[in-house]
């Protein structure tokens, strides 16, 4: 398998912010307008929809005994009492880390308790609502195949056209759409916090993720088509379309990460040399493709800089990348795709 040039993403520190012809640009003062998370952005689940993996279990115990399995369970017991995480969680002042705000958004599913006055607390690690959405206003549509008798068997194509449909208005990120999952995985794998990084010594993100690798191999959990019964793989197609998606996020979530950037330090220099490298990818990937999609998210890169004091035309080139991601997943079964297999992971490379 080929592999996309990479750039050392925290090397030179001293590298400043640069527009895509490689310009020095000045330091400015962060522009504090277009911060608002839009729609088809990812968020951290509303702990007051979030019902937990004890309901999500009813129908998926075979997908729940793979994840209780994962680092993302795991984390619930065992990030708290890593010396690293709280090293950092001292320079921030941070007293508890399954209650401080910026270290539950990631690694914690937090539930609100009526019983406790809705007293929010954590109680789980990444679960099944961390990545597709706090279940409330969702879950009843979800699971309903047409009618008390109705079994996901029996449902009409159309029905589950409209169930998929409406399951996504009412805040669920369905696998249906790979885009939409990659944005949940980019989400946290892309740390978005100056902060954290620049004064809690935080990386800034998983700076090696790559969605077809770290999806495929020990989180994997697709047993829907076999009925519970096996954890199939994914077909070369939706491995392609995934690939490509995964590509468009990480661009997606960069850019939402330089747009909060205020100071030429750490946590700046390397989303902003993340953001680059991300597009240099797509932009390969485009010479192998031709593709309409990636045509356009390109163009959309090639429109703004990547500067400080600039988040909001960095924000809304985010947002708009992120609509053309949601297209281009919802377009492609991958049969168009043929021409990026040697780039996509091969099951040796799974995590």
């Amino acid at each position: 398998m080929k592999s996309f040039p990479l750039i050392n993403p925290i090397a030179a520190l001293g590298f400043f912010l640069v527009s895509l012809l490689g310009t020095a640009l000045p330091c400015l003062a962060a522009d504090p307008s277009g911060m608002a998370a839009p729609s088809d952005s990812a968020v951290a689940a509303d702990p007051h929809s979030v019902l937990g993996v004890q309901t999500c279990v009813k129908c998926h115990a075979s997908e729940v005994e793979v994840w209780k399995k994962t680092p993302h369970s795991q984390t619930f017991e065992q990030l708290h009492r890593r010396p690293e995480a709280r090293e950092i969680a001292a320079k921030l002042n941070v007293s508890s880390i399954k209650y401080d705000g910026r270290c539950v958004a990631c690694h914690y599913t937090q539930q609100a308790d009526p019983a406790a006055g809705n007293q929010v607390s954590a109680i789980s690690g990444v679960s099944c609502e961390s990545c597709h959405g706090a279940a409330k206003d969702w879950l009843d549509i979800h699971h309903d195949y047409g009618g008390s008798q109705a079994t996901r068997e029996s449902e009409s194509p159309a029905h589950r056209q409209q169930r998929l449909e409406n399951s996504i208005a009412n805040g669920m990120r369905n696998p249906h759409n790979l885009y939409r999952m990659a944005q949940s995985c980019y989400r946290c794998h892309t740390v978005g916090d100056e902060e954290l990084v620049n004064v809690g010594g935080h990386t800034a993100g998983s700076l090696d993720f790559e969605m077809v690798t770290w999806s495929q191999g020990l989180v994997r959990h697709n047993f829907v088509r076999s009925n519970g019964k096996s954890n199939e793989a994914s077909t070369k197609q939706r491995l392609r379309v995934m690939f490509v998606a995964g590509l468009i996020a990480d661009l997606e979530s960069s850019l939402r990460a330089v747009a909060s950037a205020t100071v030429k330090d750490t946590f700046g220099v390397t989303v902003a040399k993340r953001a680059d490298r991300a597009a240099k990818r797509l932009k390969s990937a485009q010479g192998k493709l031709n593709n309409r999609r990636l045509a356009e998210v390109l163009a959309v890169y090639g429109s703004i800089k990547l500067k400080l004091g600039n988040a909001g035309p960095l924000s809304a080139a985010a947002d708009e990348i992120a609509q053309i991601g949601v297209q281009f997943a919802s377009e492609s079964d991958g049969s168009d795709l043929e021409a990026i297999d040697r780039y996509v992971p091969a099951p040796s490379k799974w995590k």
